[in-house]
């Protein structure tokens, strides 16, 4: 199984696909652990591109999200 992490830009915010694949999203990894171990070292790079939530997915099935990338 792969763990897939999804990307919701904010409103108004224009990003591309490349955009998102160049950060890392669309990257497969191979269990849960690896892919929250990448959000927590890549997250802000997602986030200077515009992205304000993201969803992590096993396959097909939402795991959780979406989660807010905003600081509060």
């Amino acid at each position: 199984m792969a763990w897939i992490w999804s990307a919701e830009p904010g409103p108004g915010t224009e990003v591309t696909a490349e955009d998102l694949e160049a950060a890392g999203i669309g990257t497969r990894f191979d269990d849960q652990a690896a892919a929250e171990a990448w959000l927590a070292t890549d997250w802000e790079v997602l986030a200077d591109l515009g992205v304000t939530e993201v969803s992590l997915f096993e396959e097909d099935r939402l795991v959780y999200g979406p989660m807010s990338l905003l600081a509060e």
